[in-house]
């Protein structure tokens, strides 16, 4: 209820939620369409399989136990390339939830329609399935998607790339040095290379960063309040 107040009512906090709902449908058909052109037209398969790939390959496995060991101090850190294995986790958590949330909120916000070809249990289902995937998705986000991008010791306070589009070399060579030996064996390390940052960009994103880490980190902690309580 303060939640809604400080917003106006439930009505607007409601127009805002299909508002951002909109958004975010739209951020994703543009995501598929770009998606299936590298495939359709550029034919460009190696976003099937391969270092360039997000599809899960035995790699990623092989990595992931690697570094459960290299936590433990019980094997060398690994060598990782283009993508992580949590990095694809992440993404694949997003997509299949894109089409759970998605899917559900479409037939809570136009029942009458949906109602004409799917019987009226389905519509408890979505309810419930809506609501739980929304939790899931914000209590994972802000959690663990938020430590492996910003607060890892190595990024802490934040990872500003999101903002920027630009790593230093450095941080190529240690982060994922299977990509940088590929480039560098073809040639092709040049290619990437861009210049600094514009100050006002690391400001911007520094703030904008900092918003989104403190409220992620207070929906966590409301989270668990209202779990707890």
């Amino acid at each position: 209820q303060r939640l809604a107040a400080i917003l106006g009512s439930f009505e607007v906090a409601g127009w805002l939620h299909r508002l951002c709902a909109v958004i975010l449908i739209t951020v994703f058909a543009v995501h598929l369409s770009r998606i299936g052109r590298r495939l359709v037209v550029d034919k460009d398969y190696g976003l099937l399989w391969g270092p360039r790939s997000m599809v899960p390959q035995p790699r990623d496995a092989v990595e992931a136990v690697g570094h459960v060991k290299w936590f433990l101090g019980l094997g060398p850190r690994p060598r990782f390339d283009r993508f992580t294995y949590w990095e694809k986790f992440d993404y694949w958590a997003v997509f299949w939830g894109m089409g759970i949330i998605g899917a559900s909120g479409l037939l809570l916000w136009f029942p009458v329609f949906f109602a004409r070809f799917v019987p009226g249990w389905i519509f408890n289902v979505a309810l419930l399935v809506h609501g739980e995937e929304a939790l899931l998705a914000v209590g994972f986000i802000f959690t663990m998607h938020f430590f492996n991008g910003h607060l890892r010791p190595e990024k802490f306070p934040m990872d500003k790339v999101i903002f920027t589009g630009r790593i230093t070399l450095e941080e190529m060579q240690d982060e994922r040095p299977d990509e940088y030996d590929r480039m560098v064996r073809e040639g092709r390390l040049a290619s990437i290379e861009v210049s600094a940052p514009e100050p006002w960009v690391l400001r911007m994103g520094t703030f904008i960063g900092s918003v989104a880490v403190v409220t992620g980190l207070l929906l966590v902690g409301l989270i668990l309040y209202a779990v707890l309580t």
